[in-house]
């Protein structure tokens, strides 16, 4: 084998490790992104929003309601 021939398995030695490098790379990258289509969890409720499920239950009425939602948000209550 010539000069040629050790130039050529050394340049096709590098582009077969640079692409089992990046094949590893891509794959990592896919497992641990989530995919755009995947739904995402749901965001924890709010305050406001633990209270509207309560007034909507009827557990509080409407004066209680207003008077602690004016506290939440930092309005003295009425």
């Amino acid at each position: 084998m010539g000069l040629w021939g050790y130039v050529l398995m050394s340049i096709s030695m590098v582009v077969v490790w640079g692409a089992i490098i990046t094949g590893i790379v891509l794959l990592a990258r896919s497992l641990r992104a989530p995919s755009p289509g995947a739904p995402r969890p749901p965001s924890p409720l709010t305050a406001e929003d633990v209270l509207a499920e309560r007034f909507a239950r009827g557990e509080i009425d409407v004066a209680e309601y207003r008077n602690r939602l004016a506290v939440l948000r930092g309005q003295p209550g009425t």
